[in-house]
């Protein structure tokens, strides 16, 4: 069709959407770039690494780290690695409600994505651990985490597989006996800071408008405006903070929780802590449920709804809830290629006898 043959009354239509068209667009331009300003004001892009001077990152100790995150030979009966509650086809989860551990025991709260556990400001749902290196070294003993009775019966395990004494030798260049629990907890902690995934609300702060589209847009939106953002922002999207769960309403009538959890003041016996928890990151959100530190709830749509009743004091419309949901599905970044795949282990003989 060409524009001479139209009629006047046909061409003066086609002229008018395509105005309308081309006004709707710069409208929607300019609404997306007032919402990057204000997220910018709220969140910080992922950066590029999550180093700490002390102890220093390097490539041997990262790959150490990866070797013994995934090495399951240092636990009570040798069948149970980090990996086991953080694995790489669940997005650094286990998609349990209550992660099970060493010798089949029942953890009592979920277990957090090991992904962007960096930019935490503390580690556990309690917050009882402060850096990732203090939280992998206290995990290789316990009844739970690895059964062993001491750290020294774990560097006994470590020591017996002769492949691991170079790869500490390298890590550790400057220590006669580089074996030592304190080192373990030094190269998990290395691997686990490179463990970032960048995702496209990232390129949405960094400028990039289009990476969100308009249903996750108007979720950030309402995200924003309806103060989720006081305890969910910066560039983990949350993990910078500790907050009572349940500031309106407690939350185990909304979630069904079939146990009350106090929270921190199982840790510090404060009464200003009872039901108070560490904010979890929601970077990946969608990725890793069930979701809350019981895992009482299923979907995400219904942690939303959660979320709006017991700490905002609201019944969020469920149009406004799948937006939100869009939105918090462009947390989700590609899983890191160190993590995605697992390493082959060195050989060590057969163990006979406990």
């Amino acid at each position: 069709m060409h524009w001479r043959t139209l009629t006047p009354r046909v061409g003066a239509v086609l002229i008018a959407t395509v105005l309308v068209t081309v006004t709707f667009q710069a409208v929607r331009a300019e609404d997306a770039a007032i919402l990057l300003t204000r997220a910018q004001a709220l969140f910080q892009p992922l950066p590029q690494e999550v180093d700490t001077a002390s102890p220093p990152t390097s490539p041997a100790r990262v790959a150490l780290g990866r070797m013994l995150f995934f090495e399951p030979r240092w636990t009570v009966e040798g069948n149970v690695s980090c990996a086991t509650c953080h694995q790489p086809a669940l997005y650094g989860t286990d998609a349990l409600a209550r992660s099970i551990g060493a010798q089949h025991r029942t953890h009592p709260r979920h277990a957090p994505t090991v992904l962007n556990a960096a930019l935490n400001f503390v580690q556990h749902w309690w917050g009882d651990r402060q850096t990732l290196e203090e939280q992998a070294e206290q995990a290789l003993v316990g009844v739970f985490s690895s059964g062993q009775p001491d750290q020294a019966a774990v560097t006994a395990r470590l020591e017996a597989i002769k492949g691991y004494a170079l790869l500490f030798q390298q890590a550790f260049p400057d220590e006669a006996t580089p074996i030592t629990s304190a080192n373990i907890g030094k190269a998990l902690g290395a691997y686990e800071r490179t463990l970032l995934t960048p995702a496209p609300f990232d390129a949405f702060l960094r400028g990039e408008t289009h990476a969100l589209p308009p249903r996750a847009q108007a979720g950030l939106e309402h995200f924003m405006s309806r103060g989720c953002v006081a305890c969910h922002n910066g560039v983990g999207i949350g993990g910078q903070m500790f907050q009572k769960f349940g500031l309106v309403e407690e939350y185990w009538k909304a979630t069904g929780s079939q146990e009350i959890d106090k929270g921190r003041f199982g840790v510090t016996q404060d009464p200003a802590d009872l039901y108070v928890f560490k904010v979890p990151s929601l970077r990946n959100v969608a990725m890793t449920p069930p979701y809350f530190h019981d895992g009482s709830v299923a979907t995400l749509e219904e942690a939303v709804q959660v979320m709006g009743r017991v700490q905002l004091g609201v019944t969020l419309p469920d149009a406004e809830i799948s937006e939100i949901v869009a939105f918090l599905g462009t947390l989700t970044g590609a899983l890191p290629a160190s993590f995605a795949t697992a390493p082959t282990l060195p050989a060590a003989p057969v163990r006979r006898g406990p």
